[in-house]
């Protein structure tokens, strides 16, 4: 009986300091949505399709690094047209940086809505809520608001503690 208690105190110690912790990250920041009234920011990046671990997708990603590195005070910004549910599934994401116009090999985004969702979340990057959670969050404003999404999510990477996600209302 003593060892019963004993394992029950120590889960619960281990509880209360992993809720802390959670905390501590940014488990509980709650996501800020607000609307925009202005068009979503042209892109200019490149399509990747295949598996997340394939290497082109490194390479994507670092060319667009490199191209924001040109252009000061671009954001990455990406697109999952099809998300992946584990390493070996197929892929499609648009990565990118926010430019009025697609220069050299890079492809254009531009986007028709004068008017977008943007939610805002803050913590590390351990705690975050996932994407659907936040495209969940994001339907239930619209629809409270009696607006409809473009079905479109941009992720605008701010920094490791900060993502943006755009959803262009129709």
């Amino acid at each position: 009986m003593k060892k019963l208690i004993s394992l029950g105190i120590i889960l619960l110690v281990l509880a209360i300091g992993g809720y802390f912790v959670f905390d501590q990250l940014g488990g509980n920041t709650p996501i800020e949505i607000e609307l925009v009234e202005k068009k979503p920011d042209n892109l200019a990046g490149k399509t990747f399709r295949g598996t997340p671990q394939d290497p082109n997708l490194r390479e994507n990603f670092q060319e667009i690094e490199q191209a924001q590195a040109l252009n000061p005070g671009t954001k990455i910004h990406t697109i999952y047209y099809v998300e992946p549910a584990g390493k070996l599934d197929t892929m499609k994401v648009f990565v990118g940086i926010n430019l009025p116009f697609a220069t050299g090999d890079l492809e254009g985004k531009t986007f028709e809505e004068n008017r977008y969702l943007l939610a805002k979340i803050q913590g590390s990057k351990w705690v975050m809520p996932g994407p659907e959670k936040v495209k969940a969050q994001l339907q239930d404003f619209a629809s409270k608001n009696g607006w409809t999404l473009s079905g479109v999510y941009i992720d605008k990477i701010i920094s490791e503690s900060e993502v943006q996600v755009i959803a262009p209302v129709k």
